[in-house]
């Protein structure tokens, strides 16, 4: 960051002129408090690996060893790379427009305030939608170790518990935060070390180099329709910008804790699914040919490699950790309704400060009691959790190719930058790879995304029309 810059406009909107005269935290209407600049960079890395999750692979890993025959460790060594270009992005828009509204300002900045409403229209998708699944996950992880207590009840439970922090204020959470990062991290070592003795002792099931390169019939071709998969389960780095007003530290903080928080996360997954690769009893091919057993495979591999104590212990921890991812899924997509009605873009109540907490209370709540409708919803329904994660993907690849084409909007229409690489190849580059993952999304992802999106330009039109000439 420039010497002297803070990211502002002297309105208090985003620099480069995103903003309108008295957008910006401390708005001169009185609507709104300023948030609590209390997070440190460990802080924003904590809320990032929540929201991605240290253990993401292990739901996920049977149906990418079958999809890629066995070279998982290679599908998350891709798709790494690949999200790599959309957290660059992200790190870019972060230090030039430190916002709450993330990519709703990031929009607004690069391509106009039109533009920036969709983003952040299609970004609520995400956000609204995302602490559902991870409470779903929770539910029914929960109710498979005490199966008399139907699934909703525990989605409930711990959408209460994770609230209630939430409320307390960002600097609680993130501290009980970094308590379930610890658990998840312990848990992880505990199966590498646990691992590398099976290996020592028995020797591994499938070949040395298996991971990376497959059981044989892998092709680059079912690699990369793998990766199409494996990068929803990065989705959630993203939510790091989200807090850029709460940032103790500059405006370059937020930025290196999103490409940080990425680098980790593909380290732990490249290393968990590469030892899992080597495992693993059931071939891939049988996991193709039995896909029910796909969602369990890790535990299976787990159990017979290890033991059973560090299956139940994986489906424990698993249990409770995605009510946490919720609870900062929750907290991202309130800054996200904060930063859009102090913009006007919402009803003007969802940019209210809390004085004693100082987080956006009326959002937080609005974000609450939409995800407890959805969950208990879909904790209902037998196909409930396809919905949701289909429609919750949707809107976050949306959302990525709005910010990659804001970055080229910001730099190099606005500012006139030259720098290619930075600001027009690596977007691009992110925009493809994100619009390449939505032609292969379900269909009916696709009309639901399409339907969203037609009901955002619908909301803006009317608000148009409705808001008096100034």
């Amino acid at each position: 960051m420039r010497s002297g810059n803070t990211g502002r406009g002297a309105d208090g909107g985003p620099s480069g002129g995103g903003g309108r005269p008295g957008a910006g935290p401390s708005g001169g209407d009185g609507r709104t408090g300023e948030l609590s600049r209390s997070l440190s960079l460990r802080d924003l890395i904590v809320y990032g690996l929540l929201f991605i999750g240290p253990l993401a692979p292990v739901g996920v890993y049977g149906v990418l060893d079958a999809k890629s025959v066995g070279a998982v460790a290679a599908v998350y060594v891709i798709a790494t790379i690949a999200m790599g270009f959309t957290a660059y992005s992200y790190a870019a828009m972060s230090r030039e427009i430190p916002h709450a509204g993330s990519v709703f300002a990031y929009a607004s900045a690069g391509l106009g305030r039109p533009a920036g409403f969709l983003a952040g229209w299609l970004a609520m998708l995400d956000y609204l939608l995302i602490p559902s699944v991870a409470y779903l996950f929770c539910g029914i992880a929960l109710h498979s170790v005490v199966p008399s207590v139907p699934a909703w009840v525990f989605t409930v439970v711990a959408f209460a518990i994770t609230t209630a922090v939430n409320l307390a204020g960002v600097r609680i959470a993130a501290r009980v935060g970094f308590v379930v990062i610890v658990v998840e991290v312990v848990l992880l070592v505990v199966f590498v070390v646990a691992s590398l003795v099976a290996l020592a002792v028995e020797g591994p099931a499938r070949p040395w180099d298996a991971p990376f390169l497959g059981t044989g019939g892998s092709s680059l071709t079912l690699v990369m329709g793998a990766v199409s998969v494996a990068v929803l389960s990065y989705l959630g780095f993203d939510a790091i910008a989200s807090f850029a007003e709460e940032n103790a530290g500059d405006s370059r903080q937020v930025g290196r804790a999103i490409l940080f928080c990425l680098v980790l996360a593909g380290l732990l997954f490249v290393v968990q699914t590469y030892l899992a690769g080597l495992l693993m009893p059931m071939t891939p091919q049988e996991l193709a040919a039995r896909p029910a057993n796909q969602g369990t495979a890790f535990y299976t591999m787990t159990d017979a490699a290890i033991g059973p104590w560090l299956s139940k212990a994986f489906a424990v921890v698993k249990g409770i950790g995605p009510a946490f991812s919720a609870m900062t899924a929750v907290a991202a997509a309130s800054r996200l309704l904060y930063g859009m009605a102090r913009d006007r873009g919402l009803p003007g109540a969802l940019s209210k400060v809390d004085e004693r907490s100082r987080v956006p209370r009326t959002a937080l709540l609005t974000t609450a009691a939409l995800t407890l409708v959805v969950s208990v919803w879909a904790a209902r329904r037998d196909d409930g959790l396809d919905v949701l994660v289909s429609i919750v993907d949707i809107g976050a690849l949306a959302a990525f190719t709005m910010l990659h084409a804001s970055v080229v909007g910001y730099f190099v229409r606005r500012k006139g930058s030259r720098a290619w690489s930075r600001h027009l190849a690596v977007p691009v580059l992110g925009a493809a790879v994100a619009i390449w993952i939505i032609v292969l999304a379900s269909p009916l992802a696709k009309v639901v995304g399409l339907v969203w999106l037609v009901l955002g330009v619908v909301f803006l039109l009317v608000q148009r029309v409705r808001r008096p000439a100034v």
